[in-house]
């Protein structure tokens, strides 16, 4: 169809390019959310009196006519109509005449592509926590398989003092349930609807914006319609920030992996399935996936900074800027569940080689336990450290077994509580699962389709 903004002259080929660029093949993911919310404006409008029923009976087979396209078929969207919005409302136009034409009353193309982001951003960040705190629990259940097995801890990259295989797996997991709760905590930002607030200024008719917010399942509306539009780009920084700490937790246990499973440690390995060949080295079996995590977490970062340089110097209302924070929103998002999904599969996959993990616990290892010993004899810990640092040579390897089970305050090697770990997960995927299935009964209820993801990935 033509524009939705055309008049009486035809934009310029380069111009069209130029500004629509990628957008209209980035939507195809907004695609869903965008019927979600056209389905609940329909409604909405209905109920002030806009539409009559026939017309939303209208409009909502229509559009429920676009998700099956699109979940089938496919359904196209082409650059010259710039966006799903504007193919969306051709397709109704095209069915429907005249009343196709009515779906886009007291709505701007701004708070439309504003609410199919929300929607979208809301359920992916249910979805990656879910596939997190999943992550989270399988490296608690491997901290409890190899709770016990020693592992040299490190400093600075040098020995430093007894670990176990237990409390650098648990280490991992807790940090990723605590970003959960970050993550979680976006969660609650994102879900206000921006709906009616059009351009950023409202309209001169009444909307009942209450009204479409609860059909959409969202907490509540985002009030001020200036902010509404103003949020944008801000809140998929906010998102992609939390999306970046996850990230950067698994960017590091990457790196701990590819030191680790390196033939000089030996102390875990991959197996093949994992690894990739090279084209040259027939012995190779290379880590790549690990490598590509470190590389995937910079993507993610970086995708946040490219929103927030975007929208770094714009002044209020809408600009058409905000259109360059839709690619590295969407492209981080998915960066980022399939960064979590790639890990958990090499955890699960993970070859622990025990002999090689003892071999390593030299007698280095134990000065600092020597000093200790001597302080519960009575000495002093600072001439203790004195002594034992000033003849390192008599410091003997101790049983590393022996030595993990010294270790009982909270939290270190012989008491990780890691049922404690366990439990708060299982109470955090519990809060997911139920904030899911409200969204789920409102997609539909407004759509028909049970079990509807706004996200087909």
């Amino acid at each position: 169809m033509a524009k939705l903004w055309q008049k009486n002259y035809s934009l310029d080929l380069l111009m069209q390019h130029f500004t629509v660029r990628n957008d209209y093949i980035l939507d195809q993911e907004l695609l869903i959310s965008d019927v979600v919310a056209s389905n609940a404006h329909a409604m909405m409008l209905n109920k002030i009196g806009i539409l009559t029923a026939k017309e939303l009976e209208e409009l909502r087979e229509g559009l429920k006519e676009i998700i099956e396209q699109k979940l089938t078929t496919g359904f196209e969207i082409k650059e010259e109509d710039e966006d799903c919005h504007t193919a969306i409302e051709g397709y109704l136009s095209k069915r429907f005449g005249e009343t196709g034409k009515r779906i886009h009353t007291g709505r701007s193309r701004n708070d439309q592509v504003q609410t199919a982001l929300r929607l979208y951003m809301r359920e992916a960040s249910i979805k990656i926590a879910n596939e997190t705190l999943s992550f989270a629990l399988e490296l608690l259940a491997f901290a409890k398989r190899y709770e016990f097995v020693p592992m040299p801890g490190r400093t600075h990259m040098q020995l430093a003092m007894p670990s176990s295989v237990g409390l650098w797996s648990a280490s991992f997991a807790e940090e990723l349930i605590d970003e959960v709760k970050i993550l979680l905590n976006v969660n609650e930002l994102l879900d206000q609807s921006p709906l009616g607030s059009a351009a950023s200024y409202g309209t001169p008719i009444f909307l009942d914006r209450e009204y479409s917010a609860k059909l959409m399942g969202f907490e509540k509306v985002q009030n001020n319609v200036l902010y509404s539009n103003n949020s944008r780009g801000k809140f998929e920084a906010i998102l992609l920030d939390a999306l970046s700490y996850i990230a950067l937790t698994i960017s590091k246990l990457s790196q701990d992996l590819i030191l680790f499973t390196l033939p000089e440690f030996g102390y875990f390995s991959l197996p093949k399935e994992l690894t990739t060949g090279s084209s040259i080295m027939p012995q190779k079996k290379n880590p790549d996936g690990l490598e590509l995590a470190r590389s995937r977490s910079c993507l993610i970062t970086s995708a946040s900074e490219r929103v927030k340089d975007t929208i770094r110097s714009l002044p209020s209302g809408y600009n058409r800027d905000f259109q360059d924070t839709k690619e590295p929103v969407i492209e981080g998002i998915r960066a980022c569940f399939d960064l979590v999904a790639i890990m958990a599969r090499m955890v699960d996959g993970l070859i622990v080689h025990e002999d090689k993990l003892v071999q390593a616990c030299k007698s280095e290892l134990y000065a600092t336990d020597k000093v200790f010993r001597m302080v519960k004899e009575g000495k002093s810990f600072r001439d203790s450290y004195k002594e034992v640092g000033l003849s390192l040579e008599d410091v003997k390897a101790d049983d590393p077994y022996e030595a993990l089970k010294s270790r009982t305050s909270i939290g270190a090697a012989n008491n990780l509580r890691l049922e404690n770990s366990k439990k708060e997960a299982d109470d955090l995927v519990a809060i997911c699962n139920e904030k899911f299935e409200k969204y789920s009964k409102a997609y539909e209820a407004l759509t028909g389709r049970k079990e509807l993801s706004l996200i087909t990935w």
